[in-house]
């Protein structure tokens, strides 16, 4: 009860006035229960189940031959088939390595890097994720900063000699190994005996920070928290015994978590695409009678424009689960409009397991547009005070924090930005910027080092984006802060043209943007991309950006 009184009193205030005002306080809804299962468990008592209900669904581009070096590049598990697997997958791992040691697997979408994921947590050991698309540099950084004593490698990919980048940065680890020799290592041999225990306090996974503003921090994630958090954004989206089609990348929250974990706690059944191909996803939606997506807003942008060149029977599809940047109102409208489903935003963060705020798809349309949603299950939410962290009144903009079992454990080897990060009371700083209304709904504004300060005047790019995303010549747009002597900092806008051969002028974006903004939010200095520096779940790298500016490699908008 001690708790409940002081949540409660958290949401009211008295003004200077003696007014009582409701503060930005959500507390955390205790009616649905936290699963205190590990991945493993959740997959064992997925195969109890429903072991005959399919669990993967592998989709490949047509011709493009197997990374794994399998017979064929259409496969399904049902749930029966993955626990077997990755029973096997454990065994083989604990002939190398111990519990509690952690592994990196740096690897495309392959249905086998599922199989890894149920395998160490099977073995008890802590799974390292890695971009496929990182350089020997960056990849050497994620081995060592994590400590990984094992690397479980793709031979090629995209292009990339994967397997040459390995034997760079070999002396890292103890052990690497090539999927490419996983039927005949793996595989080909049957492997029994008992497994140790794990437990869901147990760490899960380092996910390292998506470095949308710089050096990436490797978030050590719990079983508990994984798992929980998966179930509790497929509940809310209404997935049960369903098909998700999701191409988000498996090193990251979205796909192992969110897409691996939801789909294993509601028996649904993961199509699993190899990479992010607008055709490729959309012929999976078709094919496989998906009723779930999830993208980021990138990934809804290329779909919408190849559903309008090469039409899909997407009658199936029922809900598009859109995060890692806020949506635009227009693209909500779009994408309801061209794929002809629901688009419901999500917020959250890699330290938050990752969804902490989400939108129901019976939600009104305009809170679907003017918010993330309100806060998941066992979570508390606040808006505080940047400087003095005090909860600020409903409809104050301020910094998001959350509280509750899905908290990071801490950032991996990193104690001093583990305690700047997770306060002495369990919050989390998230480093996003909103707002809270009295029913709970949030409205992400922006990051707070993305904020641009203009001559003392806070600016907040997502606001500025949104209305450029309106005009029909703007297919995607970036704003940014650009170093100035007499401002401090000015508004730089870089936009992707619908018809790239027939970019918008600067003179008609002025003019658009003139009749929503105040005459200091108006960007005044244009750029134009054929593409945005992405980070490898699709958001925008606005720090990259702002070096293409400074090498002059980013182009200027015509007048």
């Amino acid at each position: 009860m001690a708790r409940f009184r002081s949540a409660h009193a958290e949401r009211w205030r008295s003004d200077s006035g003696g007014v009582i005002v409701a503060l930005s306080y959500w507390p955390a809804d205790t009616s649905r229960p936290v699963l205190e299962l590990t991945a493993g468990d959740a997959l064992r008592e997925a195969a109890a189940d429903r072991p005959d209900r399919v669990a993967i669904v592998e989709v490949v581009p047509q011709g493009m031959a197997s990374l794994v070096g399998a017979a064929a590049t259409d496969r399904r598990w049902t749930y029966a088939e993955l626990l077997t697997e990755a029973e096997n997958c454990a065994h083989w791992l604990l002939e190398s390595y111990s519990p509690g040691e952690r592994i990196c697997i740096w690897a495309p979408n392959v249905p086998e890097w599922v199989v890894v994921q149920y395998g160490a947590a099977l073995a008890g050991l802590v799974l390292v994720t890695a971009n496929p698309a990182l350089r020997a540099g960056e990849l050497r950084y994620v081995l060592r900063q994590s400590q990984a004593v094992g690397l479980i490698h793709a031979d090629q990919f995209r292009g990339t000699d994967m397997a040459a980048i390995v034997r760079d940065v070999a002396n890292e680890v103890r052990e690497t190994f090539c999927i490419a020799d996983w039927q005949a290592t793996v595989r080909a041999k049957v492997r029994t005996g008992v497994l140790p225990a794990v437990y869901p306090g147990d760490p899960a996974q380092v996910q390292y920070t998506s470095g949308t503003t710089g050096e990436p921090k490797g978030a050590l994630l719990h079983h508990r928290g994984l798992v929980t958090n998966a179930s509790y954004v497929a509940a809310r989206a209404g997935l049960d015994h369903g098909v998700f089609v999701s191409p988000l990348p498996l090193f990251h929250t979205a796909g192992s978590a969110m897409s691996v974990l939801g789909c294993v706690t509601t028996r649904s059944t993961y199509v699993l695409p190899l990479l992010f191909d607008p055709e490729l996803v959309l012929a999976a939606i078709e094919r496989e009678r998906g009723d779930l997506i999830l993208g980021v807003p990138t990934m809804l942008i290329a779909l919408l424009e190849q559903q309008r060149k090469s039409p899909h029977d997407l009658s199936s599809l029922r809900t598009a689960l859109c995060g890692g940047a806020p949506v635009p109102v227009e693209l909500l409208r779009r994408v309801e409009e061209g794929l002809g489903c629901d688009l419901t935003p999500v917020y959250g963060q890699t330290e938050l397991s990752p969804i902490v705020c989400q939108t129901s798809p019976d939600d009104r349309l305009e809170d679907k547009a003017n918010s993330s949603g309100r806060p998941l299950w066992q979570v508390e939410v606040r808006v505080v005070d940047p400087n003095s962290g005090e909860t600020l009144p409903c409809g104050a903009e301020g910094e998001i924090q959350a509280r509750g079992y899905q908290s990071m454990i801490g950032y991996f080897d990193m104690p001093k930005a583990t305690a700047e990060t997770i306060e002495a009371e369990g919050w989390v700083r998230t480093g996003d910027l909103g707002t809270m209304d009295s029913r709970g709904y949030v409205q992400i504004t922006g990051r707070l080092r993305d904020m641009i300060i203009r001559g003392g005047e806070n600016i907040y790019p997502r606001e500025i984006e949104a209305v450029l995303f309106a005009h029909a010549a703007v297919a995607d747009v970036a704003v940014f802060g650009v170093p100035d002597a007499h401002w401090g900092e000015i508004v730089g806008a870089a936009v992707r043209a619908t018809d790239p051969t027939s970019p918008p002028a600067v003179q008609e974006l002025q003019a658009h943007c003139r009749a929503s903004l105040a005459p200091f939010k108006m960007p005044t200095e244009w750029f134009i991309c054929s593409e945005f520096p992405l980070t490898g779940s699709g958001k925008v790298q606005k720090f990259k950006l702002r070096e293409q500016l400074q090498s002059g490699a980013l182009a200027r908008l015509g007048r």
